[in-house]
């Protein structure tokens, strides 16, 4: 089974899905999601078991990934759009210091929107490749300097409708903030 996907392995797959979107004069859009955020937006980690993200035209960059894919030896779902189902509404990203190609545009949520969709997954570990959430819910609340359950849950229903937050959400923020004494 393959390792996880370095930070340098993924861009130069984006790299030449980028080129392969300019010679057919096609441009796209690629916004990461979850672990692919965490990696190359926020610098979190080295690697990650795949790209999830949303981008467009969908088809054609489907299409283009399976070339990709093919060249390069990546899994087949290197770059995939299964956690598509936490994009909020309230879409909130940003290009930050994410490399730009001429024919691709590259952008990530902000923290607080990851935070959010971080907490709407609430994913515990699943094994040794599944690192869950927790630790990503972590590194952000952190970031963003935030002192209780609360403060989190208010970030997250700036973007998601109180009524869809899973109860488990909070209790993991609970969790959290118990375990480090409140200050992430």
């Amino acid at each position: 089974m393959r390792e996880n996907l370095t930070e340098g392995e993924i861009l130069k797959a984006l790299e030449r899905l980028a080129a392969l979107l300019k010679e057919r004069r096609v441009q796209g859009e690629v916004c990461f999601l979850g672990g692919a955020a965490m990696a190359l937006a926020f610098k979190a980690r080295p690697s990650t078991k795949d790209v999830d993200a949303i981008f467009e035209p969908v088809q054609v960059i489907r299409d283009l990934a399976l070339v990709v894919q093919r060249e390069q030896g990546l899994p087949e779902s290197w770059l995939n759009d299964a956690a598509k189902g936490y994009v909020s509404a309230k879409h909130d990203v940003v290009v930050g210091d994410l490399p730009q190609f001429e024919s691709l545009r590259l952008t990530a949520p902000t923290a607080e929107y990851l935070l959010a969709m971080k907490c709407m997954a609430s994913r515990i570990p699943g094994g040794l490749e599944d690192r869950g959430d927790r630790q990503d819910i972590q590194l952000l609340l952190k970031r963003l300097g935030l002192k209780s359950p609360d403060e989190a849950m208010a970030i997250v229903a700036r973007y998601y409708p109180e009524e869809r937050i899973p109860v488990r959400a909070r209790f993991l923020l609970e969790d959290i903030f118990d375990e480090i004494g409140g200050t992430p």
